[in-house]
């Protein structure tokens, strides 16, 4: 697997973040160590981009924070924490294999609302 672009500054993620992947361009704080379940949980996230053709994940990405938002009576944490993107690669990001034994589409699984 090709290595990601990963540029590290103070500005991109905001504080309170590691890192964020922008179109498989990785942004990481100055002082976040870049671990392989950091890598992971990004490269889950690049994955995704690449089946949603980019532009889609971004959409989806809102939407969903959005919905889960109003769901969550405007609890921003709680709502990140529910995107089912962000399920996926939390729950995978430990899993180096993830990546080679992931279905497509696979993030759908994870949209499954309580």
């Amino acid at each position: 697997m090709k290595s990601p672009v990963i540029i590290r500054n103070n500005i991109i993620p905001f504080k309170g973040y590691a890192a964020i992947n922008l179109f498989g361009v990785f942004f990481v704080r100055k002082d976040v160590s870049i671990d392989p379940t950091l890598l992971n949980h990004e490269l889950i996230h690049t994955r995704q981009m690449k089946e949603t053709f980019y532009i889609g994940f971004y959409i989806l990405y809102l939407l969903f924070w959005f919905f889960l938002l109003l769901k969550y009576k405007f609890n921003s944490n709680v709502a990140y924490w529910h995107i089912p993107f962000e399920i996926e690669a939390y729950a995978n990001e430990r899993n180096m294999k993830y990546l080679s034994q992931r279905r497509l589409y696979n993030w759908i699984r994870y949209m499954i609302i309580k």
